[in-house]
């Protein structure tokens, strides 16, 4: 399939900079897979499209305080985001400007510690060596700030609110967005009203912000990301009478890749490179709830393989003309 078919214009104002008060306050779109008809909602209507015996799935992942500012030995200022600890004194990291931090380079941070690029992967980053000093993922969090993707534009007054309120596995780069609209309340309420409630563990990549660039989607090579299905929820999700609605993409490549059957899941850990696109089967998810995606994203092909590519056109056109927030921050998208 041609990328060209998941392309629609995003004008700037439409990317929300700032997300919703109260959390539950956001818009919802409900999208009905099965006749392509469209409801406008806002968020705290959700319980109204739950019924007892369905089993809600989120990513309990949480951000790290994964960016630090650094300085050349010319005084020149870069961005470094720290993605994964490889070694003691080795990480993997993006930084900007990259022309700053060319192999050999030397990144100065602010309590004195230094690292050295050593490498310059292919996928643009860089491969770090710290001068000794503390546990280096310690350090990264002691020292880091919570990085936001890079279309939102100021920071937040509460950085709290780029992470759920059911956050607990430290390892992401970015939040799983779709379950920043959940109050505590309301998923109390979802219980009660006899949804379960399942717990999974992925770990989101910055790569998740990169578009998709090859011509035809088929070429697109997935990025890695590392997730968990404990056996509490491989039970939980083999044991649910109703539907399974996976909180966020996140959600879904979990389930997706951990499942051996239908509503069955291997519990473990691993990492995934699942690329889930138009004619894909789903074997776990009955229902998502999402955010709106960039354009040419491997988002916005997932959530297309799931509701139908016309089906979801429509409703993203929708969603423009009547003025709904996108990416990250932005209003929510219930497909059942």
């Amino acid at each position: 399939m041609k990328l060209d078919l998941f392309d629609y214009t995003l004008p700037p104002e439409a990317i929300a900079q700032s997300p919703a008060e109260p959390r539950d306050a956001s818009r919802l779109l409900v999208l009905r897979r099965s006749t392509g008809a469209v409801e406008h909602r806002v968020f705290s209507d959700i319980l109204d499209y739950f019924r007892a015996g369905d089993l809600l799935v989120l990513n309990n992942t949480r951000v790290r305080a994964a960016r630090l500012m650094a300085r050349k030995a010319t005084g020149a200022r870069v961005e470094v985001l720290a993605l994964e600890v490889t070694g003691p004194r080795q990480c993997r990291a993006l930084v900007r400007p990259g022309r700053r931090a060319l192999r050999g380079a030397t990144l100065i941070f602010a309590d004195g510690r230094t690292a050295e690029v050593i490498e310059q992967t292919a996928d643009g980053g860089r491969a770090l060596e710290f001068s000794p000093g503390e546990e280096l993922g310690a350090w990264i969090e002691r020292q880091g700030t919570v990085p936001l993707p890079p279309y939102i534009h100021r920071p937040l007054d509460d950085p709290s609110r780029y992470q759920t309120v059911y956050n607990r596995e430290p390892g992401s780069a970015a939040a799983p967005t779709a379950g920043l609209h959940f109050t505590p309340e309301l998923l109390n309420r979802a219980r009660k009203m006899g949804v379960g409630i399942a717990e999974v563990t992925l770990h989101v990549g910055l790569d998740t912000f990169r578009p998709v660039k090859t011509p035809e989607i088929e070429s697109h090579e997935m990025h890695s990301e590392w997730y968990e299905v404990s056996e509490k929820a491989a039970e939980a999700i083999a044991a649910t009478p109703g539907r399974i609605i996976a909180v966020g993409t996140t959600s879904v490549r979990t389930l997706e890749a951990a499942a051996i059957g239908r509503h069955r899941a291997h519990p473990g850990t691993a990492s995934t490179r699942l690329y889930i696109r138009p004619g894909y089967e789903f074997r776990c998810v009955d229902a998502l709830l999402t955010n709106f995606h960039y354009p040419r994203s491997s988002l916005l092909i997932l959530v297309s393989a799931f509701a139908g590519r016309e089906s979801i056109a429509n409703a993203y056109q929708q969603a423009l003309e009547r003025g709904y927030r996108f990416l990250s921050l932005g209003d929510a998208m219930l497909v059942l």
